[in-house]
């Protein structure tokens, strides 16, 4: 289902142009196989990471080594005041986005450079055993947690679109939504991700957040402004969201990105059906700034044909 224009857009933000040009969010969600979040209160920079009250050297060298092992580093805070309380114990959240073996799992540091034993290969595998051994004091989290964009220093659609909406969710979904740094693609703000799941989404209001928490609660995805699941590609993640509209499937896990090559991507279902999707990339017509105060350019744009049934096992 594409999401209309909104009316109330701010003319000149970029995702004011985004909804007027009815820009497909499908394939537009970062790329991770496991996330670590760590609770950073006080204000952010541009890069959150090395521009807060975290330890720059340290949150520099973090973020670093998670790219390496194709995890996701990120800051998260409370919803509401930033102050940064002396003594505070910092909340972490690591989650593998593995199909099949999602986990989420918590603890509080004293000293975020504890975070430097965790064993981020093991989180991008989803190995559960290896990231509990590597930093103990770790337990499991049993409800997902949505992360949303509220980084105004990065892009100021993200504050003025994403500190309403952590608001609203903050008293309609207690303990479950953290502000977050930097998600990528602000122009779809206000942008939020879901843990552990990794499924990214865009053009959120309370509503539809919530509908996204419940059915997490149930197994599934929503497919209202779904940009990707962060485990795949971007093609791969134009596609399997291409194969969900054809057939209604909207169980987490059901389906599986198993190969691409330069036109199409096959999805396979977990009951032995399977999907060659046709993805191309073209430059969008018209262009359009890819965030707030940069000048417009023929971005790529991603979009998924008709999947089409393939072999069955």
């Amino acid at each position: 289902m594409r999401v209309p224009p909104d009316a109330t857009g701010r003319p000149g933000l970029c995702s004011t142009f985004c909804r007027q040009l009815l820009e497909p969010l499908e394939g537009s969600a970062i790329v991770a196989s496991g996330w670590v979040v760590l609770e950073q209160p006080g204000p952010w920079g541009a890069d959150a990471v090395v521009n807060s009250h975290l330890n720059p050297e340290f949150g520099g060298r973090f973020d670093a080594e998670c790219k390496k092992a194709d995890v996701r580093f990120g800051l998260i805070r409370t919803p509401g005041r930033h102050s940064f309380p002396a003594n505070h114990a910092q909340q972490v959240y690591v989650a593998s986005t593995v199909p099949g073996n999602t986990w989420l799992l918590t603890a509080h540091l004293d000293d975020p450079l504890a975070l430097e034993a965790l064993d981020l290969a093991a989180i991008a595998r989803g190995d559960r055993e290896a990231v509990d051994a590597s930093l103990p004091g770790l337990v499991p989290v049993d409800e997902a947690i949505m992360l949303v964009c509220t980084n105004g220093k990065r892009d100021e659609c993200c504050a003025i679109l994403g500190r309403p909406l952590v608001n609203g969710l903050a008293t309609a979904a207690p303990g479950r939504v953290w502000e977050a740094s930097h998600l990528g693609g602000h122009r779809f703000s206000p942008t939020a991700v879901l843990l552990p799941a990794g499924t990214m989404h865009g053009h959120l209001n309370t509503g539809t957040a919530l509908d996204v928490l419940a059915a997490s609660d149930r197994g599934e995805t929503f497919l209202t402004g779904l940009r990707g699941r962060t485990t795949w590609t971007k093609r791969g993640q134009a596609a399997e969201i291409a194969v969900r509209h054809q057939t209604g499937e909207l169980s987490l896990d059901a389906l599986t990105v198993a190969g691409e090559d330069l036109e199409s991507v096959t999805v396979w279902h977990r009951d032995g059906r399977s999907w060659v999707v046709p993805v191309t990339s073209a430059p969008a017509d018209p262009p359009r700034p890819e965030s707030c105060g940069k000048e417009p350019f023929a971005m790529s744009i991603l979009k998924a044909g008709t999947p089409v049934p393939g072999a069955v096992r």
